[in-house]
């Protein structure tokens, strides 16, 4: 199967949204070879700027910009856009609703050896309690590029979160991708696996695994955490009855923490939350890091078999 890293994809779709919106600049804080926001600079020069290690600045830059009339692209590791950029963005993106988006690269433990201090396992809770914020995690590459397409054609603050390592493409490249829209991508009557960014791909494999032992998974693709798409978990939440989430993630305030507050108010349902036990993250491989923190299929359909009290 192909794969391909969003950071990579966002970087490609960056260069392809230069060509269309004359106004696009795109600002980074001295990351651009991981960030791919290089893509960008080496066809667009004029329109990039790197403003050195100074990610606060360069929010404020950013701020600065679309008040002038530009369409502004900054980027950086999530744990600093998100973390140490946090006043900055709230107050000098979000409050004014700047037309500014963030997009973080690096999320998650799947960063890998750079271990716990660069490992933003708190950055959806962060940016979904900002006012005026859209928080988008998509969960491959070409959904990536729709959502580029997509923010660059929303005005407003947004914050865009993807991730290093190379993961497998789920989507098609014309498949239709919406802001505040889930997609159901497997249909099933037991129980609904509701999951963001790269664990969508470990889901599906968790629902094929269930269906060989009889049990019908839905998998929904959850997207955009904030405008969340209520409609669909609670339809979800009566077809199934149950549903589990799961997230590359601290399972405090982010998908999982959105999609109980949806449940706990229209539609109460058991809901267990898969993700980052309130834990930080350590040095590792990628792929042990998912193991040692349980964000696999077989841990998947470990938790689906308790939550539906099968084993």
């Amino acid at each position: 199967m192909e794969k391909q890293a969003t950071r990579e994809a966002y970087g490609q779709a960056l260069v392809e949204m230069g060509a269309k919106y004359s106004n696009l600049v795109v600002l980074d804080a001295d990351l651009s070879k991981s960030t791919k926001t290089a893509d960008f600079a080496d066809v667009y020069p004029e329109r990039f700027v790197n403003v050195g290690i100074a990610e606060q600045n360069m929010m404020g830059i950013a701020a600065g910009l679309s008040a002038s009339g530009k369409l502004v692209f900054t980027s950086s590791f999530a744990m600093f856009a998100a973390g140490r950029a946090f006043e900055i963005v709230r107050n000098s993106i979000a409050y004014p609703r700047c037309n500014v988006k963030v997009a973080a690269t690096h999320a998650g433990i799947t960063v890998g050896e750079d271990g716990a201090s660069h490992q933003a396992i708190e950055d959806i809770a962060i940016m979904r309690s900002i006012p005026n914020m859209t928080v988008v995690v998509p969960a491959d590459g070409n959904s990536t590029k729709q959502a580029v397409r997509a923010l660059c054609a929303m005005d407003g603050p947004a914050y865009l979160r993807l991730g290093r390592p190379a993961i497998p493409q789920i989507y098609k490249s014309e498949d239709d991708w919406r802001v505040g829209k889930g997609r159901l991508l497997k249909f099933g009557t037991d129980v609904t696996i509701i999951a963001c960014g790269m664990m969508v791909g470990i889901a599906l494999e968790a629902a094929q695994g269930l269906g060989a032992s009889g049990t019908s998974a839905a998998v929904v693709d959850m997207a955009t955490i904030k405008p969340i798409d209520a409609e669909l978990i609670v339809a979800q939440a009566k077809m199934t009855g149950a549903i589990l989430t799961v997230e590359e993630h601290s399972v405090l305030g982010g998908l999982g923490g959105a999609v109980a507050e949806v449940c706990g108010q229209y539609y109460p349902v058991p809901v267990h939350r898969m993700g980052i036990l309130d834990e930080f993250g350590q040095s590792g491989k990628p792929d042990a890091l998912l193991v040692h923190y349980g964000l696999t299929a077989e841990k998947i359909i470990y938790h689906v078999r308790n939550l539906l009290q099968l084993n």
